[in-house]
């Protein structure tokens, strides 16, 4: 496993991540453990998740998983997103982060957390208030780092012009949904990362599962997949254009004794400002995989030949 700088920060993490928004829903504490443990022993050491990913059983299992072991990893956890049904049961507040960073605490059994991120922009909350109650998180020595998740460019230039003009702790990074076939991200806002060094953490690096190849187009969904769990979801992955994506992309990956999940992972790690990337796994092979997809250093001419693939289509 290689490992890169968090951004400007010293922080060395993982260029494969574990993503366990599948621990305390499709797996249990037993399975999601064990996957942990898998990932540990392919040398991944950024562990993502959030207080709702499986009502928080993701956080607990995370915590059971790490007994002993919580100094080798760099956990991610993330607060913002609607807990409960009262009005103070959601956003960046400083009220409900405060009682959330807490919980978050207990559950993954730790006294601070490595990077802390705002799951979801908050229009009722002014972006000052957040930074400074994780300003505050970071003097205390409850968070080590902070960062942003789905937030648009402007959103994160203002977010970042707050701390430098208030003198806060920094944001060292972005998390966002970017893959190969959702890039919106590259519009505008990898621009903005690029010129503050910021570090980028793309989640659904396999747009859920599609870019595995596992999805057949006309055939059924497979039982256990995501999809299967959330066949409306997959409308907007299954066109004709993405399927024909898709096949010349595992065209050139077979070509190089690769397999897709490796391309997926290796296309978005060959920008050196990707920290990591976020996989979601339920086994070991599925880990191991991952692992892989770190280890390919794509060459300019590959990274050329596929965007021409994508470009083309």
């Amino acid at each position: 496993m290689r490992y890169r700088n968090l951004g400007s920060t010293g922080l060395q993490v993982s260029v494969v991540g574990l993503g366990t928004n599948n621990f305390g829903r499709r797996l249990d504490e037993k399975k999601s453990i064990a996957v942990v443990e898998n990932a540990l022993d392919a040398g991944i050491n950024f562990i993502d998740t959030a207080n709702v990913y499986g009502g928080g059983l993701s956080e607990e299992y995370i915590g059971n998983a790490l007994r002993g072991k919580r100094e080798n990893v760099v956990i991610t956890t993330k607060f913002g997103f609607k807990i409960g049904d009262g009005v103070n049961m959601s956003g960046a507040s400083r009220a409900h982060l405060t009682r959330e960073l807490e919980n978050s605490l207990k559950r993954l059994n730790t006294d601070y957390i490595d990077l802390y991120l705002i799951h979801f922009p908050d229009s009722k909350t002014p972006i000052e208030e957040t930074l400074f109650a994780l300003d505050d998180a970071v003097r205390q020595g409850k968070v080590r780092y902070i960062g942003c998740s789905n937030f648009s460019s402007w959103e994160i230039c203002e977010a970042v012009w707050n701390t430098k003009v208030h003198n806060l702790n920094p944001i060292s990074c972005l998390q966002s949904q970017y893959n190969m076939i959702e890039r919106d991200f590259e519009k505008d806002t990898a621009a903005f990362c690029k010129e503050y060094d910021m570090g980028i953490v793309p989640y659904f690096p396999l747009a859920s599962g599609f870019l595995t190849g596992k999805y057949i187009k006309d055939q059924p969904i497979p039982d256990g997949t995501r999809f299967a769990a959330a066949p409306d979801w997959a409308k907007r992955y299954f066109t004709e254009e993405n399927f024909r994506k898709l096949a010349s992309l595992q065209e050139f990956a077979s070509g190089t004794d690769h397999t897709m999940t490796e391309l997926a992972i290796a296309w978005l790690l060959y920008n050196p400002l990707v920290a990591s990337v976020i996989a979601g796994a339920t086994n070991k092979t599925q880990i191991i995989d991952n692992a892989k997809g770190g280890e390919w250093d794509l060459t300019t001419e590959e990274k050329e030949e596929v965007d021409k693939l994508l470009a083309d289509l």
